[in-house]
């Protein structure tokens, strides 16, 4: 996905975009406004430091010993498509966007129209000028830019895989959905060497439409995974999104939702692992614009080794937001003495008339539940991995049925160690 020309120099705040700025072609294609925009941004925004509020858990380093160039991927082998799913690879050229038999719901977004539309869902859920943002639209080459009419039959699979390869892997994608319009989506990114992934998804739903969103996040130790995601809704409208990470040195997702006028539905369930130093972030925020909209989030991770997992779901309810029911619930896995959860539910209320719950638990393997298994026959690590898959099963259930030739359970568990189960005593935990 590498522009051809002559590098520009450019001035940054920071050395490592500096020294990625500096390796890009002059700005062109259809995104050239945007790029220019974004090559602007981070000349005058530095990559964030524990400094900033926001990032004061995230560990940057992993980026920072990336090179700062524009990756070029190497054709991998992917695991083969199940039946009802159109995959459409995002880590290739201009060609992999070209000359497609779209499926019918699915149009590509005309110049004119994208121009309108691109940008403006991060705009109305305040993320434009945010650093990963800015890091996306200063090396995207390309978007890709659909409108979505009635119901799509099959699963629209979006994969980008980085490979073993050096770089930055970006990747933007914005989806229309008109009323009633229904589509379900997965999205696969993978990793296997020291690069990093930036993933920008901006959708739309208007009146009654139903957008189901799943992620897969299989990365690497010395990878890295920036993945934003705005999306606003209109009345009636159904937002379901579930996500899941292993592997990487440092993700970060960050889900920003707004219902415009409320009167519409979220759910978002997250699952993240993490081993060795490796760091998972999570930053949510739903914010409510009118009455009667309903909020389900559940998010779930497990630390093992010195890994660090992070949640911070930040719930916005204003005055003209009555009638809203919003639950979050934060339930964590400890593995280790040496691993550490960071879980923070946040629910900023001001409207009188809301049904509003949240809660955080963190806690060991259970001594009297794998005392049950090995009374049974069971040895510790069996009994260790049964209660992981039981953990994990709730959330991979409701991920789209295109994630099955993934294996997200096995990645997900090959990436965990059981353990010491002992020190169930040290237990922390919130009610709602």
């Amino acid at each position: 996905m590498t522009a051809m020309g002559t590098p520009v120099a450019v001035a940054s705040s920071d050395p490592w975009s500096q020294a990625l700025l500096s390796s890009l072609a002059p700005a062109a294609g259809p995104l050239e406004a945007v790029q220019r925009r974004g090559r602007a941004g981070l000349t005058h925004q530095a990559m964030p430091s524990r400094r900033a509020e926001a990032w004061r858990f995230t560990d940057t380093a992993v980026i920072q010993a990336i090179a700062p160039q524009l990756l070029q991927p190497a054709p991998e082998a992917l695991p083969a498509c199940g039946e009802g799913v159109w995959r459409l690879r995002l880590d290739g050229g201009e060609e992999a966007l070209a000359d497609q038999a779209w499926p019918a719901g699915l149009t590509p977004l005309p110049g004119p129209d994208l121009e309108l539309a691109l940008g403006q869902t991060l705009a109305d859920t305040g993320g434009r000028e945010h650093w990963p943002v800015l890091l996306n639209k200063a090396t995207a080459p390309r978007v890709l830019a659909l409108r979505v009419r009635g119901e799509v039959a099959p699963t629209l699979e979006l994969v980008s895989e980085a490979g073993a390869g050096p770089g930055v892997l970006p990747v933007r994608v914005l989806l229309l959905l008109e009323e009633q319009a229904r589509l379900t989506v997965l999205q696969v990114h993978r990793s296997g060497g020291a690069n990093l992934t930036s993933v920008v998804v901006e959708a739309r739903l208007g009146r009654g439409a139903h957008l189901s969103h799943g992620v897969l996040a299989q990365g690497h130790p010395e990878a890295a995974l920036l993945a934003h995601l705005a999306v606003v809704q209109h009345p009636d409208s159904n937002f379901d999104q579930v996500s899941t990470a292993a592997g990487w040195g440092l993700v970060r997702v960050e889900p920003r939702v707004l219902q415009s006028e409320g009167s519409a539905a979220t759910s978002l369930l997250g699952l993240q692992a993490v081993r060795g130093q490796q760091l998972a972030d999570t930053h949510s925020q739903v914010r409510f614009g009118g009455p009667d909209g309903t909020l389900e989030q559940g998010h779930r991770a497990i630390a093992d080794g010195a890994g660090r997992s992070v949640f911070n779901g930040a719930v916005q309810v204003p005055q003209a937001a009555q009638r809203t029911n919003a639950s979050q619930l934060s339930r964590n896995l400890l593995l280790s003495d040496r691993a550490r959860i960071d879980t923070k539910p946040e629910l900023e209320i001001v409207a009188d008339d809301v049904r509003c719950a949240h809660g955080a638990t963190v806690s060991r393997l259970q001594q009297d539940e794998l005392f049950y298994l090995q009374s049974r026959g069971i040895g510790v690590d069996q009994a260790a991995r049964l209660l992981l898959r039981g953990f994990c099963a709730e959330v991979l259930a409701a991920l789209p049925a295109a994630a099955a030739p993934w294996q997200p359970l096995e990645h997900l568990l090959d990436q965990e160690e059981t353990g010491d189960p002992e020190g169930t005593g040290d237990q922390e935990e919130t009610g709602r």
